[in-house]
């Protein structure tokens, strides 16, 4: 990773090399305390999902401005917040490979750990190897809500998993996952908002549920960057997992709000930082950010900025810009913002942090490729 650094701090933003992953610092900041007023407002708690920044700078960031902790995906990414200091990581996904076990419960002597479970013999699975190691690990049960992946149904379902894991030696029941992936980027308000308050009414009629049978539920996780007003004010969701909201990638600009415009409330932050190759031909110019440089399910990157050019296609190394005024330059510098930054940001191994036009901070990658 040190042989790979694209800047130095104090580099001007002008001389730094592409394609790299460019953080507006102002704009990032902005978006972490807009988040932060909210949550606090609303008196909920926010767990910020780390799978969309795989940096433990980040999370300790988010941490400092109010979060509980963080979520990731794998047990992998899990180790490598841990070890960059982050000290509450839920994997907010099953574990179910018995090496991936092991290294779970001995993570949990290190910080808290929280996962989420389906099934029942994951559960004694989990807790054996919790007793092992001597460690304690909190579970949450995943109750399908809409997005068809993971999770038990909601209601009756949940409650034998429930009570398994409190008549546990070494776990303790922390509560329910209860996350709408699938909702995050419907387009349309309304459809959003109804697919939501599904899986809200849903998640009401388990925590009931599981009242009844004297399971109460400290943690009713969910809630993404498209969503979470909806669950935020819903009265119970008490504890959200936007991810994306740090950066607002492409696919999330084009959403709407109840008045149709696109979602706003936060801003562009990370951009892939790209130069003109080639401009041999008057009509496009060809960039060094090319398929390598980004994930393309949710479509190819957007200029940022401009409405004289378009990025219009890419192969492995180059990236094809429409240029139908013939402006650009070789060698001009030009800000994409990702179709999908998740994925996009798990190609790269460092961060490049900018403010007024020079290198402030550079920030690696710190659960790069864990997946594990």
């Amino acid at each position: 990773m040190s042989t790979n650094v694209p800047a130095l701090v104090g580099t001007a933003l002008d001389d730094v090399i592409t394609p790299c992953l460019v953080i507006d610092l102002d704009a990032f900041e902005r978006n972490i305390q807009r988040m932060a007023r909210y949550i606090d407002k609303q008196g909920l708690r926010l767990r910020a999902h780390a799978k969309t920044h795989k940096s433990a700078n980040i999370a300790l960031l988010q941490i400092a401005s109010g979060a509980v902790g963080v979520c990731c995906q794998k047990v992998s990414e899990a180790e490598a917040l841990v070890n960059g200091g982050v000290r509450d990581v839920l994997v907010s996904n099953q574990v179910v490979n018995p090496r991936m076990i092991e290294r779970l419960a001995a993570l949990a002597r290190q910080a808290r750990v929280l996962v989420c479970v389906d099934d029942l013999h994951n559960i004694d699975a989990i807790d054996a190897a919790a007793l092992r190691y001597g460690s304690r690990i909190e579970v949450l049960v995943e109750i399908d809500v809409g997005a068809g992946r993971c999770g038990v149904e909601p209601g009756e379902a949940a409650v034998p998993l429930a009570r398994r894991i409190a008549g546990s030696e070494c776990l303790r029941f922390a509560g329910l996952q209860a996350y709408q992936g699938k909702a995050q980027h419907v387009r349309d308000y309304a459809e959003r908002k109804a697919a939501i308050d599904t899986a809200i009414s849903r998640v009401s009629g388990t925590v009931e549920r599981l009242r009844e049978e004297g399971l109460d539920c400290d943690i009713v996780a969910g809630a993404g960057t498209g969503t979470y007003r909806f669950e935020g004010g819903s009265h119970v969701y008490n504890e959200l997992q936007c991810g994306s909201y740090v950066f607002m990638d492409a696919d999330y600009g084009r959403i709407r709000m109840e008045d149709g415009r696109a979602i706003d409330e936060f801003e562009h932050s990370l951009f892939i930082y790209t130069t003109v190759m080639s401009k041999t031909k008057a009509e496009k110019a060809i960039c060094d950010a090319g398929l390598k440089a980004q994930s393309v399910d949710s479509g190819v990157a957007v200029v940022y900025g401009r409405d004289d050019i378009e990025y219009i296609g890419a192969s492995d190394e180059h990236g094809v810009i429409s240029d139908p005024d013939n402006r650009l330059r070789l060698g001009e510098k030009l800000r994409l913002v990702p179709g999908h930054c998740d994925p996009t940001v798990n190609i790269y191994d460092w961060f490049v942090g900018v403010r007024n036009g020079r290198v402030e901070c550079l920030w690696p990658v710190t659960a790069r490729g864990m997946s594990l």
